[in-house]
């Protein structure tokens, strides 16, 4: 990751082999919109999630049918890191835990008496399996609602401790901690204040952050900004949209910071009078041909040769636009002109020879 960046120190869990916290690199993870009962195509979009990038998979389990077909959804993505998505009832959690569930969110003080918490506590800690204690702003207590007199950055820490020091009673603390708001600034503010109330590992992003526009602008905000102060292990973006395009806009968000380089990192220049070729057309045909790319390199579509091979110099390979041609350039040095018609094709074909 990026030198400039210091990661918060905190404690590290593991997740079906996945590591959280410490030293271990931000982790991205995703949630299927899909039936969990139904387990062909949950398994298809936990399979396509992971070709991605995706590195942990969330499951919504919402009755005991749902809990049941854990087993087998996990008997055949077995690689692929499950988290159990549980509100209230313990005996899903159980359950789930026994089908070889990697991971639970559950809020232990939504879940009745101590007896029951004991319970999950038990079954996690002989399986190894970490427990996520997620709190969203519209899901904080009506008496620390009272308190605060709204879902405050302060109401949100308040709440998310009160869950984590009832499995710290019970002695277990294998624990990730979430705090997210609709509101990018409140839940910055609450990341901010609970990274130094604790040591656990932190799981960040903007709840029902929109579409896939503008979600993903208030994700890049929210969760760029606190991973830019070394705030958060593990990241999801939460977007109305496939969740294919959580993972890569998640992906997106680490290569800016330079946390993440697995893939292109694709660069292009705005558009100004200067540029004499279809720079919008190109960048996005180029951009849409290398979406699937595993090639760790930098490609760079600049509009002329003011913006071309001299400010894209540490590209790896880019082109830069010329009257109705372009020049193909590598990091930095010109290699030859290339009519317009023929620049998305040749581009490709050279990046193909990286």
């Amino acid at each position: 990751m990026s030198s400039t960046i210091i990661r918060r120190v905190c404690s590290q869990v593991s997740v079906g082999g996945v590591l959280i916290g410490g030293n271990a690199p931000v982790s991205i993870q995703s949630m299927t919109n899909v039936d969990t009962r139904n387990i062909i195509l949950t398994v298809e979009q936990i399979k396509s999630l992971s070709s991605l990038g995706c590195d942990i998979v969330r499951l919504a389990v919402q009755d005991m049918e749902a809990a049941n077909a854990i087993e087998t959804i996990k008997m055949i993505v077995k690689d692929v890191p499950l988290v159990a998505d549980i509100h209230f009832d313990y005996r899903l959690a159980l359950e789930c835990i026994k089908n070889g569930i990697d991971k639970v969110r559950i809020n232990p003080g939504n879940i009745g008496d101590k007896d029951r918490v004991r319970e999950v506590v038990t079954a996690a800690k002989e399986r190894g399996i970490p427990i996520r204690v997620g709190v969203n702003s519209g899901s904080v207590e009506k008496e620390i609602l009272a308190k605060y007199g709204e879902p405050s950055a302060e109401a949100m820490v308040e709440s998310a401790l009160g869950h984590v020091r009832i499995l710290e009673d019970l002695n277990f603390t294998d624990t990730v901690i979430s705090l997210k708001a609709s509101n990018v600034m409140t839940t910055i503010d609450a990341y901010r204040i609970l990274a130094s109330k604790c040591e656990y590992p932190l799981h960040v992003g903007v709840t029902e952050a929109g579409t896939l526009k503008s979600g993903t602008l208030k994700s890049a905000i929210g969760i760029g900004t606190l991973l830019a102060e070394g705030i958060g292990d593990t990241i999801r973006v939460s977007l109305t949209s496939e969740p294919e395009n959580e993972v890569t806009t998640a992906q997106e968000i680490l290569k800016a910071l330079g946390i993440r380089n697995k893939g292109v990192e694709f660069i292009s220049c705005p558009t100004c009078g200067r540029c004499q070729i279809d720079l919008i057309g190109i960048a996005e045909q180029v951009e849409l041909a290398l979406k699937n790319c595993d090639k760790d390199i930098k490609v760079a579509v600049m509009g002329c040769g003011v913006n071309g091979p001299g400010e894209a110099r540490e590209a790896d390979i880019g082109i830069a636009g010329g009257d109705n041609c372009a020049i193909l350039f590598r990091h930095g040095e010109i290699v030859r002109r290339i009519p317009q018609s023929e620049v998305v094709a040749e581009l490709l074909k050279e990046i193909e020879k990286l």
